[in-house]
């Protein structure tokens, strides 16, 4: 049985903005071992709650919280408005048009949720080349960066997935 709609419009926000705060926390707390001159690695944990809440959700209005997960992003660890502002609505709108064609698994929700970060990573990295904000090659980028982020987010993937899953769908 799916989560009632009326406890999913209070739980879903507040994971989604303890997701977004946990990504940066992570990264502080392993920042000498997540940036080094060999990597760089990026926590993806936002992205995870949306992926699921996506499969296994029945989440009202996500375009929108998207937006405001992306916004609160922004301003809280860039301080620029924009770039997760528009990336996280083009990332759910991909997602649920990948998920149209495939049944929820365990392996499909996990395959999805690396494409959606290796997107999610390269328009980042377009969007930080536009304006200037890097010059790494997009090599160093694929080797340095998309690598160790993949490795890291695949781990938590395989640690949330069950306690996730069981949120959206009820089962705990």
């Amino acid at each position: 049985m799916w989560m009632n709609l009326e406890k999913i419009s209070y739980l879903f926000p507040i994971g989604l903005i303890i997701s977004v705060f946990l990504d940066g926390s992570l990264t502080q707390m392993f920042a000498p071992h997540f940036f080094t001159n060999l990597t760089s690695v990026e926590s993806r944990l936002m992205l995870l709650w949306l992926v699921m809440a996506i499969c296994y959700g029945n989440v009202e209005r996500i375009y929108l919280w998207s937006i405001v997960a992306g916004i609160i992003y922004d301003l809280y660890y860039t301080g620029i408005l924009g770039v997760f502002t528009l990336i996280l609505p083009l990332m759910v709108y991909i997602t649920q048009e990948i998920f149209k064609y495939f049944t929820r698994s365990f392996l499909v929700v996990l395959l999805i949720y690396l494409i959606d970060i290796t997107v999610l990573t390269l328009l980042d990295y377009w969007a930080n080349s536009i304006l200037g904000f890097t010059s790494e090659p997009l090599t160093m980028l694929i080797g340095r960066t998309l690598g160790p982020t993949l490795a890291y987010n695949l781990a938590w993937f395989v640690v949330l997935f069950i306690p996730i899953s069981s949120f959206y769908r009820e089962e705990f």
